[in-house]
């Protein structure tokens, strides 16, 4: 597994900023986009380490240029808690053009609300 990780071209990290700390075992699932169906296919799914991050996400041989978004279930994680969110999921559309290079989708969030940006 440890070599899968290193080699995937795709990374996300969550962090729980109302807390300070890393969202650790956040449900989450990969998706890419049929352009042709106009219809989303999963990919993989996965949950968070106690470090927030979930490696594996996605093989270099199957990353190919096209749409993809990455769901965070939110609301379960904040439910866990004992805590109540206001966004039942979190969903980050991104296209990838060049998937030769390394992409990383950090979240932040907290209940009511959450950001994100392109990481390296």
């Amino acid at each position: 597994m440890a070599a899968a990780a290193e080699s995937s071209p795709l990374s996300t990290h969550v962090l729980n900023t109302a807390d300070g700390v890393p969202a650790a075992r956040m449900a989450l699932s990969l998706h890419r986009l049929d352009s042709k169906l106009m219809i989303w296919n999963m990919l993989n799914v996965g949950t968070t380490n106690e470090d927030g991050r979930c490696p594996g996400l996605i093989t270099r041989e199957t990353f190919t240029p096209g749409m993809y978004k990455m769901r965070f279930e939110t609301g379960s994680y904040w439910q866990t808690l004992g805590q109540t969110s206001f966004y039942p999921y979190v969903e980050v559309v991104f296209t990838i053009s060049d998937p030769v290079q390394k992409f990383h989708i950090p979240l932040l969030m907290s209940l009511f609300s959450y950001s994100t940006y392109r990481g390296s």
